[in-house]
């Protein structure tokens, strides 16, 4: 059933965010990039924003950090082909230093401005239950600031009655020093594994 946007499907979901201007970040941006994975998944998984790897394929979760994620719904015994993965926000906000684009975090604004079109992916997909992946994702899915180190691990209920799991993003694994990454990526994945109840 199609949303306000007139959004009833995938499709016309990415047309749609291909021409959005509601923020200035797809001005910049090469394409949109919104989830990807089974239409009826039982399990939705939700980031921050694409990456540089991910606004140059189009697709989510296909650089570093979603190698780490893979590797970690692997070790949580979670199929990855069963999971839809997504952002918060559907284009790349980076700071060009020399030729390199970096990752620059948006706004409250700017993901308020791409919150309707998550809540459109959400009504298309109509999972179960959500993963959200760092703080923009869980403020994105939960409409507060949900403090990601005090609620990781915790299943919270968004209004629409689905639960929501919070724990980090990937992409703060890959900045922990060497010597602890173990231990956090061991924590990362008993984090997720408390969504495995679903399959």
């Amino acid at each position: 059933m199609p949303k306000v946007d007139g959004i009833a499907s995938l499709e016309q979901l990415k047309a749609a965010t291909m021409r959005c201007r509601e923020c200035p970040i797809g001005e910049f941006a090469t394409q949109s990039v919104i989830g990807e994975g089974p239409r009826k998944a039982v399990l939705m998984m939700v980031g921050e924003q694409p990456g540089d790897k991910e606004d140059i394929e189009g697709h989510p979760f296909v650089g570093p950090a979603g190698m780490l994620l893979d590797r970690a719904l692997a070790q949580a015994g979670i199929p990855r082909e069963q999971v839809f993965v997504s952002n918060a926000v559907k284009h790349f906000k980076f700071e060009l230093r020399g030729k390199r684009r970096i990752h620059k975090s948006p706004t409250q604004r700017e993901a308020a401005a791409c919150h309707h079109w998550l809540e459109d992916e959400i009504e298309l997909v109509r999972p179960k239950a959500i993963v959200a992946l760092g703080a923009t994702a869980a403020r994105s899915l939960m409409g507060w600031a949900v403090p990601v180190m005090a609620e990781r691990g915790h299943w919270l209920e968004r209004g629409d009655g689905r639960q929501v799991l919070v724990t980090l993003h990937p992409s703060a694994l890959l900045r922990v020093p060497s010597e602890d990454r173990e231990e956090t990526f061991a924590l990362f994945v008993h984090d997720l594994a408390k969504a495995r109840k679903l399959f």
